[in-house]
């Protein structure tokens, strides 16, 4: 049996990160993480307290993965310990399938309005965090989004 995931996370470490949206930045982050975050559908009626439980425990691996280098290039630095801030932008696409036909189906994302509370959840969450500098792109919305990847460094994290 295929197991799961409620939310999946692109993680990007970034020099720089920006969105925009009808010709205005509305979040940028120099040093940091950009991160990508979709939510897929529940099958479960508990599935707002299980992606809950999810996001607490996302958010506590973001924070303390040692993915910024020390002065010899080792991955010894959290996002924590170099002071960086977190651009979050929602992306239902990380739920697009594209095996069959030639048009992705979206089928297995989470509906919009639940996926927005999820995504406001997980802000809500990071911005009580330790981070000091938390942006974010605007959900259902066209944005443009630029980063400048460092490394370049990217995860995929799913929950």
């Amino acid at each position: 049996m295929q197991r799961l995931h409620y939310m999946k996370i692109i993680l990007q470490r970034v020099k720089g990160s920006s969105v925009t949206v009808e010709n205005t930045v509305i979040g940028a982050i120099e040093q940091g993480l950009m991160l990508l975050i979709g939510f897929g559908k529940e099958d479960e009626m508990d599935a707002l307290v299980s992606i809950d439980k999810k996001i607490d425990k996302s958010i506590e691996k973001i924070l303390h993965l040692r993915i910024f280098p020390n002065s010899i290039g080792k991955l010894d630095y959290s996002i924590l310990d170099v002071g960086g801030g977190i651009l979050a932008v929602p992306q239902f696409t990380l739920y697009g399938q594209a095996q069959k036909g030639r048009r992705p189906d979206f089928g297995a994302a989470m509906a919009p309005d639940a996926a927005s509370c999820c995504f406001d959840l997980f802000v809500s969450k990071l911005r009580l965090s330790s981070i000091t500098q938390v942006e974010t792109g605007k959900f259902g919305a066209d944005m443009q989004v630029t980063l400048l990847n460092d490394g370049p460094f990217t995860l995929a994290l799913d929950y």
